[in-house]
């Protein structure tokens, strides 16, 4: 094995030893990246959503897309998505920290 190889497999074995949540995230259904421009840890205009419950999310998200709830653009955005894609990017959101 060259030094190359050998840098490479430590670096992982260190990265794996002191981040092991980082590795073992899933990837982000298609959509749930985009909640974040607005919805992010650090927002004072919109509430975060990041670790709320996957119920409470998909359920807020089914009352946009019928107009139950009142909105400025989420009605639209929630329109864009089936009841299988809202489950799953709620329950992806629900699962951060």
């Amino acid at each position: 094995m060259g030094p190359q190889v050998t840098r490479a497999l430590a670096a992982l074995a260190f990265v794996a030893a002191f981040a092991p949540g980082v590795l073992a995230q899933p990837a982000a259904p298609p959509g749930a990246a985009a909640c974040s421009g607005c919805h992010g840890r650090a927002s004072v205009a919109v509430a975060p959503i990041i670790g709320r419950d996957a119920k409470e999310l998909a359920s807020a998200m089914r009352e946009f897309r019928s107009g139950q709830r009142a909105a400025t653009v989420m009605d639209r955005i929630a329109k864009g998505f089936s009841d299988d894609e809202t489950q799953a990017i709620a329950t992806w959101l629900a699962a951060q920290h």
